[in-house]
C-alpha cells in the first residue's frame, strides 16, 4: 500500500515531464503498468500452445490450422514494430500504447465469440497488432522514464523479469486452467492485464512533451516495403519447417524478401522522410546493440530448437521430462535478474552486452561440440545461453536507445525487437534446413534407427556450428563497431540524457544507485 507522499510524488512526476522518478518505488505505478505489456507478450503464446490440442478438437481445426493460430500473432507482431514505433515517435508513445491495449482488450473479448479456427486466427492477428502497438513502447518508456543509464538498467531488468516468470509459469498455469475451464480463458485473461497496464500507463507516466517527438511525415512507401520484407523473412521459416526444402514454396517466398529488403533500403536512403533514417542505425551504440542481439536470436533459437529434439526424439524423453530438463535455463532467466545490474555497474554497458552475447554463443558452441556426449553438456549450454540472454535484452536494448536521438526511442525499440524476431526465425530455418538435407525418414517417428540418431546428431552438429559461426561473427562485429568511432558532439547532442565525458557512464550507474 503506497503512502500518500509516494502517491503524489507519481503524480507530480507524471504531470513534470522535466522531473524524473529518483528511485524505482517513486514510478512503481509506471513500473506496473509497463511490466503488465511485457508479462502480455510472453505469456501470450506460450500459455496458449498447451491448448492447441484442446483448440483444434473443439474448432475442427486442421494442423495447417492450428500452425496459424499461433503463426498469425508472430508474423504480424514482427511485421508491423518497425512501423508503429515510427508512428510511437511521431503521434505519442503513451498514446500509441494506449490505443494499442485498447485493442488487447477488446481482441481478447472477442475470444468469447469465437465459433471457427479461421475467426480464432482473425483474433489472434489483431492481437498481435495490438502487441506491435505496445511492445516496443514499453521499453522505449521505460528509458525516457528515467534520467540515470543506473535506473534505466533496474527499470528494463525488473520489466523483464516479470515477464520471464510469465514465460516460465505459462505452460504449467494453462495446463491447470484447462483442467477447470474452456480455454477461451485462457485469453480472456488479457483482458485484466491489459486494464492493469493502462491504469499504470494512463496514471504513471507523463504525456509525451513535444520536443520529444518529432513531425515528420510518415515514410508510407517505406512502412509497406518493410513490412512486407518483414512478413516474408518470418513467413520462410514456418513453410520451409512445414512443407520441407523440396517444396518450391518456401524458397520463393525467401526470393521475394530479398528484393524487398534491398527496395526498403533504397527506398529509406532516398525518401526526405524515410521511415527509419539508417544514419541513426550506422551510430557505433546501435549498430554493435543490434548485432549482438541479432547473434543472440540466432544461437537461442538454434539451441532451443535443437535441444527439444534431442531430448523428446532422440533420447526418448517424455514432454514432462524434456520440460524439467529444461529447467536450469528458467531457473538462470528467473534469478539472474539479480545480477544483472551489479555486472553492468562493473563493467559498464558496452562491455556488458558484449561480454553476454558471447556467452550465448559459446552456449551454443558447447552444445553443437558436446552436446551429444551427455546431459551435463545440454544443460551447461543452457544455463549460458540463459545467463547472457539475460543481460543482453537490458544492455544491448539499453545501448540501442542511448544511441538515438529523444525524439526516436520507440523505432530504436521496435528495431531490438524486430532483430530478434527475424534472426530467430533464420535460427529455425538454417536449423530445418540442415535437418532436413541429411536426416532421412520421418523426424517426428518415435522410434529412430542407429543411423538416423547417428544422422540427427551429425545435422545438430553442423547446423550449430553453422549459428555459431554466424553468431560469433556478428558478436565481433559488433565489439568493433561499438569500438570503432570516438564520441562525437553529434551523438552527445542527440542522445537522451547521456553524459558523455571520461568516466560519466561508469558513475551514472552508481550515482542511480544511491539515487535508489
Amino acid at each position: 500500500m503506497s503512502s500518500p507522499e509516494q502517491t503524489t510524488a507519481i503524480v507530480d512526476a507524471a504531470t513534470d515531464p522535466a522531473r524524473s522518478p529518483r528511485s524505482l518505488r517513486e514510478a512503481w505505478l509506471a513500473l506496473a503498468g509497463l511490466s503488465a505489456v511485457f508479462l502480455f507478450e510472453m505469456l501470450d503464446n506460450s500459455i496458449l500452445n498447451v491448448a492447441l490440442p484442446t483448440i483444434g478438437r473443439e474448432l475442427h481445426a486442421s494442423t495447417t490450422a492450428l500452425q496459424w493460430v499461433t503463426g498469425a500473432y508472430a508474423v504480424v507482431f514482427g511485421g508491423l514494430m518497425l512501423a508503429f514505433g515510427a508512428v510511437a515517435d511521431r503521434f505519442g508513445r503513451r498514446r500509441t500504447m494506449l490505443i494499442g491495449l485498447a485493442l488487447l482488450g477488446v481482441a481478447s473479448l472477442a475470444t468469447a465469440f469465437v465459433s471457427t479456427a479461421e475467426q480464432l486466427i482473425a483474433v489472434r492477428a489483431a492481437t498481435g497488432v495490438a502487441a506491435a502497438m505496445t511492445t516496443p513502447g514499453s521499453m522505449a518508456l521505460a528509458f525516457r522514464l528515467f534520467g540515470a543509464d543506473g535506473l534505466r538498467v533496474r527499470a528494463i531488468t525488473l520489466i523483464s523479469t516479470v515477464g520471464l516468470v510469465g514465460l516460465a509459469i505459462g505452460p504449467t498455469a494453462g495446463g491447470l486452467v484447462l483442467a477447470v475451464a474452456p480455454w477461451q480463458v485462457l485469453l480472456l485473461v488479457n483482458v485484466p492485464v491489459a486494464v492493469l497496464a493502462m491504469i499504470g500507463i494512463r496514471f504513471g507516466i507523463a504525456a509525451d512533451a513535444a520536443d520529444e517527438l518529432h513531425r515528420d511525415p510518415v515514410d508510407v512507401a517505406g512502412a509497406v516495403l518493410g513490412t512486407a520484407a518483414i512478413v516474408l523473412a518470418l513467413v520462410a521459416p514456418t513453410l520451409f519447417v512445414d512443407a520441407g526444402t523440396g517444396s518450391w514454396v518456401p524458397w520463393a517466398v525467401t526470393a521475394a524478401a530479398v528484393p524487398a529488403a534491398v527496395l526498403f533500403v533504397l527506398r529509406e536512403r532516398s525518401a526526405r522522410h524515410p521511415l527509419l533514417d539508417l544514419r541513426l542505425v550506422a551510430r557505433p551504440l546501435v549498430s554493435s546493440g543490434l548485432a549482438f542481439k541479432a547473434a543472440t536470436g540466432l544461437a537461442t533459437a538454434g539451441l532451443g530448437y535443437l535441444v527439444t529434439l534431442q531430448l523428446q526424439l532422440d533420447w526418448g524423453w517424455s514432454p514432462a521430462l524434456a520440460a524439467v530438463g529444461m529447467l536450469p535455463q528458467v531457473v538462470v532467466l528467473i534469478a539472474g535478474g539479480s545480477l544483472v545490474s551489479p555486472f553492468v555497474e562493473r563493467v559498464g554497458l558496452e562491455r556488458a552486452a558484449a561480454i553476454s552475447a558471447a556467452a550465448v554463443v559459446g552456449g551454443l558452441a558447447v552444445y553443437s561440440l558436446l552436446g551429444r556426449f551427455g546431459y551435463v553438456w545440454v544443460a551447461l549450454a543452457l544455463v549460458l545461453v540463459a545467463a547472457g540472454m539475460r543481460v543482453v535484452g537490458v544492455a544491448a536494448g539499453t545501448n540501442v536507445l542511448r544511441g538515438l536521438p529523444k525524439e526516436r526511442t520507440t523505432i530504436g525499440a521496435a528495431l531490438v525487437d524486430t532483430a530478434s524476431e527475424v534472426t530467430s526465425g533464420i535460427g529455425i530455418a538454417v536449423t530445418g534446413t540442415v535437418l532436413a538435407a541429411l536426416f532421412t525418414g520421418d523426424l517426428a517417428a518415435s522410434h529412430w534407427t542407429a543411423r538416423q540418431t547417428a544422422e540427427f546428431q551429425q545435422a545438430a552438429t553442423v547446423a550449430g556450428l553453422t549459428l555459431t559461426v554466424v553468431a560469433a561473427l556478428l558478436v565481433g562485429w559488433g565489439i568493433i563497431r561499438g569500438r570503432s568511432a570516438p564520441i562525437t558532439a553529434d551523438d552527445s547532442d542527440s542522445s537522451a540524457g547521456r553524459d558523455d565525458s571520461p568516466g560519466a557512464e561508469a558513475d551514472a550507474p552508481r550515482a542511480a544507485q544511491h539515487a535508489g
